[in-house]
């Protein structure tokens, strides 16, 4: 089993930068596909990003491809998000997510995921 602890959200103006930090504690951090989903206010959770176990496949969102960029370290058990160019509608709490799956590479359903943290809020001003 795997905890999962998410850091680094807060209020950011628009265009500006955050980066997400999720620690995770377990010995087989390693070998999990890690997601990010965010849920906004009245909305429904959806996918960012996900990352494949050794951290050389990684899967985005149409609406954060090229603004995000998913990363992680299997040393630190630490997955990360850095958001660039944010937007207004970028404004949600952010969830990282752990698959335990060894035969998936990615995945953006969130049905897969076994483990999630707590979240961590982003709001973005215009």
């Amino acid at each position: 089993q795997v905890q999962l602890v998410e850091s680094g959200g807060g209020l950011v103006q628009a265009g500006g930068s955050l980066r997400l930090s999720c620690a995770a504690s377990g010995r087989t951090f390693s070998s999990y596909v890690m997601g990010w989903f965010r849920q906004a206010p009245g909305k429904e959770r959806e996918f960012v990003a996900a990352i494949s176990w050794s951290g050389g496949i990684t899967y985005y969102a149409n609406s954060v491809k090229g603004r995000f960029t998913i990363s992680r370290d299997n040393v630190k058990k630490t997955l990360y998000l850095q958001m660039n160019s944010l937007k207004p509608e970028d404004t949600a709490v952010y969830y990282c997510a752990a698959d335990e799956d060894s035969t998936v590479v990615v995945t953006a359903n969130q049905d897969k995921y076994d483990y999630w943290g707590q979240g961590t809020q982003v709001t973005v001003s215009s």
